[in-house]
């Protein structure tokens, strides 16, 4: 998936986007931090952005309450993100249809992020998404970083991080894409298991992107 051409990338500009994935406790937004603090490269939340555009965009908005009722926000406007959960997690043709709003309006926004910040001279961007290759917009990105980790390890920092049982981070797994699926699609590979070292992994793959990027 790497570029077409060093004049211009998928998005339609010279600065080339990049996608970072993983399963869920892989830890790829450890890894964004990392790009971010240490390199200087611009980081899209695709996660955090969502929740702001599910409470800000008009259009989205109206989408959410068709599927879910008037009952989706407060009468204070805010998301009621619990009633959304146990609905999509009873009915996954609602989830199916929900992610359906959502991922292009998240994905519009990222474009135009995108273009702000190639204007500031940047050598990449990097979108941070946990579902970009489920969402098909990891073909608007000129590479993709996978983030991979064992499983046991990933069970234990979901635990931990979001106070839930074994079963219960499981589940979220296995409604995930497999990790293999994703592997089949990366320009580049993070082992974050514990006992490899991140920053060489990540200074590399800076340095991959950036000569790929100007040949």
């Amino acid at each position: 998936m790497a570029l077409e051409s060093h004049n211009v990338s998928r998005s339609g500009s010279k600065t080339p986007r990049v996608g970072v994935t993983g399963g869920i406790g892989s830890g790829k937004t450890m890894v964004c931090r990392i790009f971010q603090d240490a390199l200087g490269i611009p980081v899209f939340y695709a996660d955090d952005w969502a929740k702001i555009l599910i409470e800000k965009n008009s259009d989205l908005r109206q989408g959410i309450i068709y599927l879910f009722g008037p009952e989706a926000y407060d009468s204070g406007g805010r998301y009621n993100r619990a009633l959304v959960a146990s609905i999509v997690f009873r009915e996954p043709e609602k989830l199916a249809a929900l992610n359906a709003l959502v991922h292009p309006a998240v994905e519009k926004a990222a474009q135009e992020w995108h273009l702000i910040q190639s204007g500031q001279g940047v050598p990449y961007t990097i979108k941070e998404a946990a579902l970009l290759v489920e969402s098909g917009s990891y073909q608007h990105l000129d590479f993709l970083i996978v983030v991979t980790a064992p499983e046991q390890l990933r069970l234990e920092r979901v635990m931990k991080r979001d106070g839930l049982d074994a079963a219960q981070v499981l589940a979220r797994m296995r409604r995930q894409l497999p990790e293999s699926d994703k592997l089949a699609l990366a320009d580049f590979v993070v082992h974050n298991d514990g006992s490899t070292l991140l920053l060489p992994q990540i200074w590399q793959i800076h340095q991959q992107i950036l000569l790929k990027s100007q040949s």
